[in-house]
């Protein structure tokens, strides 16, 4: 496909290599493994003297169209397609880290990325370092010289903390380290960290890019020689991605662009409507002019996206409450679907985190996190202000 084409269009044009049917839609290729024609082909292809397919733990017709779109989307050279969005961190780290490197990452993780960091990195002898997610002058003091990865999530889970991508990507550079961005909360529709120094990107395609709540899915892209070493690992480990999943995911990506703008359209409008709500302390949106890195996020991302927080005046109790009035939205620990999704991260995700550490990462006890649908925002609204009259 021509490189003159918008990325959107690529994410709706791309795909394999059609059968003899000549099928409009994207075929799907459930197989395991794929036969060859002479003992010289097959030996051809395990000694990568060409690019047939061996087996679906490798590579696979119907992952490769996914990757290809994502690649598209994101800017990258190439990508692998894991099982779920955690086998996509685990995999990224396991790749480039070693016994005795160490990985800095920011405070604000996603709750299983915190226990992979805390608890089973260190069972390899990989040490990490929180740093401040809005202080990123602050990192370089934390530098090591066997420091070999710099994580991140923008925007993060679950507070919505916004990292300036140009900065960390200048750090990166400067200390010769790989820079590693977890994408999820903003698509690459929205947001493209590859533009501002990343080397890997990666998502949870369960979320937005799925966006209905059907698959799991994980992809990680990034550059070329990177994302060789990342197939070795993955091919002899097995994390990768069924073929149905991708086919799913695949025709997913082609109203990916849609969908976002939908849901940013409902997420700007519900902040609207909260903002100065007598039951909760602060909202925040990172198009919201309150937002304290609104200007970073006005520069690295297009729109603000389908997620905001806010701060229940109650504490803990309200969240409870809060959840059990809503009559519409769904809970669930799932985000990014085309359903409304509230959740209470202090009760539910982030459970086992201490208050402390609770607190160093931006989750206090009365923290709602809506996950914006794309039902009628008056619906929407609604529903969160009658729950929140109950509180």
């Amino acid at each position: 496909m021509s490189n003159n084409y918008h990325p959107n269009t690529k994410a709706v044009r791309i795909q394999t290599e059609r059968t003899g049917q000549m099928e409009h839609s994207t075929p799907l290729y459930l197989t395991s493994s794929f036969t060859f024609g002479s003992a010289d082909d097959m030996r051809g292809a395990f000694a990568e003297e060409n690019d047939d397919n061996i087996y679906t733990r490798f590579s696979n017709p119907t992952v490769q169209e996914f990757i290809d779109k994502i690649c598209a989307l994101e800017g990258a050279e190439d990508g692998f397609a894991f099982a779920s969005g955690m086998s996509a961190v685990f995999g990224s780290f396991m790749t480039f880290l070693s016994t005795g490197d160490h990985i800095l990452s920011c405070a604000s993780v996603f709750g299983s990325t915190h226990t992979i960091l805390t608890k089973y990195l260190p069972k390899w002898g990989i040490d990490h370092t929180y740093v401040d997610v809005n202080d990123v002058a602050s990192w370089e003091q934390h530098i090591k010289p066997n420091t070999k990865m710099i994580y991140l999530e923008t925007p993060t889970n679950p507070g919505l903390d916004i990292v300036d991508l140009e900065a960390v990507g200048k750090l990166a550079k400067k200390h010769n380290i790989i820079l590693n961005v977890d994408n999820c909360f903003a698509t690459p529709v929205l947001q493209r960290p590859i533009e501002f120094g990343a080397d890997l990107v990666l998502h949870s395609a369960t979320k937005w890019i799925d966006g209905q709540g059907r698959v799991l899915g994980g992809v990680v892209v990034g550059k070329k020689e990177l994302i060789r070493e990342l197939y070795l690992f993955c091919r002899n480990t097995g994390p990768s991605m069924s073929p149905f999943n991708a086919w799913v995911l695949s025709k997913s990506l082609e109203t990916l662009d849609v969908r976002i703008q939908r849901h940013c359209d409902n997420a700007e409008a519900l902040a609207n409507r909260l903002e100065g709500n007598a039951n909760i302390n602060w909202i925040k949106y990172p198009f919201h002019k309150s937002h304290p890195a609104y200007d970073i996020a006005k520069k690295q991302m297009s729109r603000g996206g389908g997620l905001l927080t806010f701060e229940l005046k109650g504490g803990l109790e309200a969240g409870r409450k809060f959840l059990d009035a809503l009559q519409l939205l769904s809970m669930t620990s799932n985000l990014g679907d085309s359903r409304s999704i509230a959740s209470h991260p202090a009760s539910t995700t982030h459970s086992k985190l201490s208050v402390e550490e609770q607190a160093a990462v931006g989750i206090t006890p009365g923290l709602i996190r809506i996950s914006v649908g794309l039902e009628y925002i008056d619906d929407i609204a609604n529903d969160i202000l009658q729950a929140l009259d109950k509180v």
